[in-house]
């Protein structure tokens, strides 16, 4: 449900904001979906596979998960810049301010369905003893 009304909004918004076609819009959006999924799997193997064997363990402190998360974000420009430049024939900083766009909207509308979410669908508290 988070990925179908995001991609309907980034598509139906984003096409309006950067004057797009639809058609054009709903490319960069479902193809950026498809690559930051594979990203995922990819870099949080390869993560937790050189930290297993550098450190022996997979456990992430704040400051090594604030490192996990903007290396991940700079992995992910890394591949989604060039395919935005190239599909659209843009340069590679308007392709990065419309990747930087996009990934704003998302942080926000993550925060925003999962707090709607956690209201709809509250966690049961456990009984207690």
């Amino acid at each position: 449900m988070f990925e179908a009304v995001g991609l309907a909004i980034v598509i139906g918004f984003g096409g309006w904001l950067f004057g797009l076609a639809t058609r054009d819009m709903s490319v960069i959006a479902v193809v950026s979906t498809t690559l930051a999924t594979l990203w995922t799997y990819v870099y949080n193997l390869l993560f937790d596979r050189v930290m297993q064997a550098r450190v022996g363990h997979t456990r992430k402190g704040l400051w090594l998960r604030v490192g996990h998360s903007v290396l991940f974000e700079i992995g992910l420009l890394t591949i989604l810049v060039p395919f935005i430049a190239l599909y659209l024939q843009i340069g590679l900083i308007e392709a990065l301010l419309m990747d930087v766009a996009i990934s704003l909207f998302y942080l926000v509308f993550a925060f925003g369905y999962n707090w709607l979410y956690d209201i709809v669908f509250p966690v049961p508290e456990a009984p207690r003893p």
